[in-house]
């Protein structure tokens, strides 16, 4: 089930990155980018793998936390030991 959720966040976010990558990267030359006032010095290809993983991250934050949000109250709160194995204060309720 982990594994499942993991891809509902990881697989829409890569595809967002790309499309992001193509609409930023068709306006703007990465040559030209700067950092504080000085010129980045990454090639292009660096730039471009660089943006990249920002933005799959940036949409892999956005499809994270839209999966939290939308888990329902016993998910959130199911203790995720065996009965026996439950500290004090652990809901009593049986996980499955």
């Amino acid at each position: 089930m982990m594994s499942q959720r993991l891809m509902w966040i990881a697989w829409p976010a890569f595809l967002m990155a790309g499309v992001l990558e193509v609409l930023v990267f068709g306006m703007v030359d990465p040559q030209d980018l700067q950092w504080f006032g000085h010129p980045l010095e990454l090639s292009r290809q660096g730039v471009y793998s660089l943006a990249f993983f920002v933005f799959w991250g940036i949409a892999m934050f956005s499809s994270g936390l839209t999966t939290m949000l939308a888990m329902s109250p016993f998910e959130v709160n199911r203790c995720p030991l065996p009965a026996d194995e439950r500290p004090d204060g652990c809901p009593k309720q049986e996980c499955r």
